[in-house]
């Protein structure tokens, strides 16, 4: 083993200030400092005084986040924001100010202060520290719902543009979206599919903004929306089962009885596709992307992007551990708990611009072959 070197130590010391650096972002967001900039270069004094803040504090926050990228310091003393600062504008069509407030909100961080104890017992902790689990506190909290939902629908849009153009949907007729939350993702599958109807599958808190996003679509004719939850049933009557970012969130044994119940219900020649991350057996290894069920055959992805990419994945499994108890899987991971649903993975297949998601085909196992009588009588 080598000595640790400067870049070694400064990429410690930027880690542990990365919980700082967002932050810094949530009072970015907070004090609208990206939509009072907009597109023009301003004062440090003028945005403070529109946001009704102090002067200096507020050249300090503008100066932090020109540091982090987010804006852009002028000799003038003024501040522009940068193309990365503008996904903070919520006016945005492109926005992330949802996903910030989400992903920065006490009921999402909280918990994290103790991974420690995740991990030495295998629990939640997010169910010591508020008493409850975190969709029952999400449930009860309406603004946490709200930036929750707009979350996800702001955290599913790099999949919608690439998963209608990554399957052959034109094949199949109904498509249910298990836990579609504010039918983003299918609302993209309908309109680059015209001959296919949908289902929207979630909770009511799930589905609260999904009546406007199909509207705006002009599917709200062409899409229902369903009231359930898919640990007692699925509906029936579509050819295509899809679940995005539902699975992570479970245990293995909850994510058998998900899947158990889409097979319960898929017809013949029907799938179920899922949209999650697969993580490499090893780490720094390529991830195989292939057609059939075989490990090693078919392409591969390029192990830096998986680097790339991943350690973002290796947090959201952290974070699935400390908040919801699911976890990120492997493709063997996925193969088991295929295999005791009732389904046989096919295929997976990463989505181009929508990295880490990959596109996982589970289809009905075939039926076991009784043995043959062959006595001689």
């Amino acid at each position: 083993m080598r000595a640790a070197d400067g870049d070694d130590r400064e990429l410690i010391v930027r880690l542990a200030f990365g919980s700082m650096a967002a932050q810094t972002m949530r009072a970015a967001e907070r004090l609208r400092v990206v939509e009072l900039i907009g597109d023009r270069r301003r004062p440090a004094a003028d945005v403070a005084a529109e946001a009704g803040a102090e002067p200096q504090p507020m050249a300090r926050l503008l100066r932090a986040l020109a540091s982090l990228g987010l804006l852009r310091e002028h000799a003038s003393g003024s501040y522009s924001v940068t193309p990365a600062g503008a996904l903070l504008d919520p006016n945005r069509p492109d926005s992330l100010t949802s996903f910030v407030r989400m992903f920065t909100e006490p009921a999402m961080t909280r918990a994290w202060e103790h991974l420690d104890d995740s991990v030495r017992t295998g629990r939640t902790s997010f169910d010591t520290v508020f008493g409850t689990d975190f969709f029952s506190h999400v449930a009860r909290h309406p603004e946490v719902s709200a930036d929750f939902n707009a979350a996800m629908g702001q955290a599913s849009r790099d999949t919608a543009a690439a998963l209608p153009h990554a399957y052959d949907f034109g094949r199949f007729t109904r498509v249910t979206d298990v836990g579609g939350g504010d039918g983003t993702l299918l609302a993209a599958v309908l309109a680059a599919h015209p001959g296919l109807t949908g289902v929207v599958l979630d909770t009511a808190q799930g589905l609260a903004e999904a009546p406007g996003t199909l509207e705006r679509q002009g599917l709200t004719e062409r899409c229902a929306l369903t009231t359930g939850d898919f640990f007692r049933a699925v509906p029936a009557g579509s050819d295509v089962y899809l679940m995005k970012s539902v699975l992570h969130d479970w245990a293995d044994d909850q994510v058998v009885t998900i899947l158990s119940h889409c097979r319960a219900v898929l017809p013949p020649g029907g799938v179920v596709l899922i949209v999650d991350p697969v993580l490499p057996e090893t780490l720094g290894t390529p991830t195989p992307s292939e057609t059939g069920s075989g490990s090693g055959s078919g392409s591969e992805v390029d192990p830096e992007v998986n680097l790339s990419e991943g350690g973002v994945t290796y947090l959201t499994d952290l974070n699935m551990l400390v908040n919801v108890g699911g976890r990120e899987r492997t493709r063997r991971d996925f193969e088991d708990v295929c295999r005791r649903a009732g389904l046989t993975l096919t295929s997976i297949t990463p989505l181009t611009g929508a990295a880490p998601f990959s596109l996982i085909e589970a289809v009905a196992a075939p039926a076991p072959v009784p043995p043959s009588d062959t006595g001689t009588g």
